[in-house]
């Protein structure tokens, strides 16, 4: 009598997960494929890629003043990693040690110059980069992280070799944070890299595109996970075990500063206070700020902010 009952109950269920997928798989591919995906030279360029967000256009205006009264000092720099070429803009100001800025999903190094300056004054050259995928380095599918982070290795090894560096900082926002986690936890880590500085890293990739998703009003369950497999698929990255959750207490040689928003939405204080009670680093420091969404801490805590990175630089 059980399997009477037992054997339509299952088929129905399966029918109606067959039916969910069917309808909900070519929506998780399109999103995969517009988030993720660089289906043209035009997107993740040169551009501010939110004209219409405020804070973002003025972080993106004044970063191009930056480089532009620096111009001087910069020359452009290019490398090879894993049959991709990436590019890269090296401002020089004399100093034997240089931050290397990684910066979020869709942004090229222009991005980058709005967070230079602290570092400047530091004492620190800068090394501003197109990660794969982005402005003029090559590649199509972002990997969160994992791929990125052996071309962090290689950054890190042409400042030492090229450039002359004796020490190199990584300054990371949001998932360009998973880059530089990866590249610290990994045993190839070159030396040169002795501090870590992150804005906004999340515990994993999945945890930061759900609360996009909720943000967005658009449902979650099953697009999200099936969005993750599509990674898996494309990439190779598992996003729960290529995450800054599972490899931060891997942590051992680098200084970490983790600066973190009290408002931010997608990478949420409670995972920023896991990542930093987990991290591996005898010399870790949290700052919190209090104004400010995720990844725009800086154009409202400018003075704070900066005074951060000085101090856990000793300057």
């Amino acid at each position: 009598m059980f399997w009477y009952i037992f054997i339509p109950l299952f088929l129905l269920a399966a029918g109606g997960i067959g039916a969910m997928l069917y309808i909900t798989l070519p929506i998780a591919k399109r999103v995969y494929k517009a988030q993720l995906v660089r289906t043209s030279p035009d997107i993740w360029g040169y551009t501010c890629s939110a004209p219409d967000n405020e804070e973002q256009m003025a972080m993106w205006e004044a970063g191009c003043r930056w480089a532009e009264e620096n111009r001087a000092a910069m020359r452009e720099v290019d490398i090879e990693n894993d049959g991709f070429h990436l590019h890269g803009e090296y401002y020089d100001f004399g100093h034997k040690r240089c931050v290397l800025i990684l910066p979020g999903r869709c942004e090229s190094l222009m991005y980058s110059y709005y967070f230079a300056a602290p570092y400047q004054a530091a004492g620190c050259n800068v090394l501003v980069i197109d990660t794969r995928c982005h402005g003029r380095s090559g590649g199509t599918h972002a990997s969160i992280g994992k791929k990125e982070s052996r071309d962090v290795h290689a950054w890190a090894r042409f400042a030492e070799k090229e450039l002359g560096m004796e020490s190199v900082c990584l300054h990371c926002i949001c998932i360009g944070s998973a880059s530089g986690v990866l590249a610290i936890t990994s045993p190839d880590c070159p030396a040169v890299i002795t501090d870590i500085i992150m804005e906004g890293c999340f515990t994993t990739f999945r945890e930061s595109f759900r609360q996009h998703m909720i943000a967005d009003h658009r449902p979650v369950f099953p697009v999200c996970d099936l969005v993750m497999w599509q990674i898996k698929k494309h990439t190779g990255t598992n996003v729960l075990t290529s995450s800054p959750i599972a490899n931060i207490h891997k942590v051992k040689n680098q200084r970490v500063l983790f600066l973190h928003g009290e408002k931010d939405i997608f990478s949420r204080p409670v995972q920023a206070r896991r990542l930093f009670k987990k991290c591996g680093s005898a010399d870790k420091t949290l700052v919190w700020f209090p104004k400010g969404g995720h990844s725009h801490l800086r154009i409202n805590n400018t003075a704070d902010y900066d005074r951060a990175i000085a101090e856990f630089l000793n300057v």
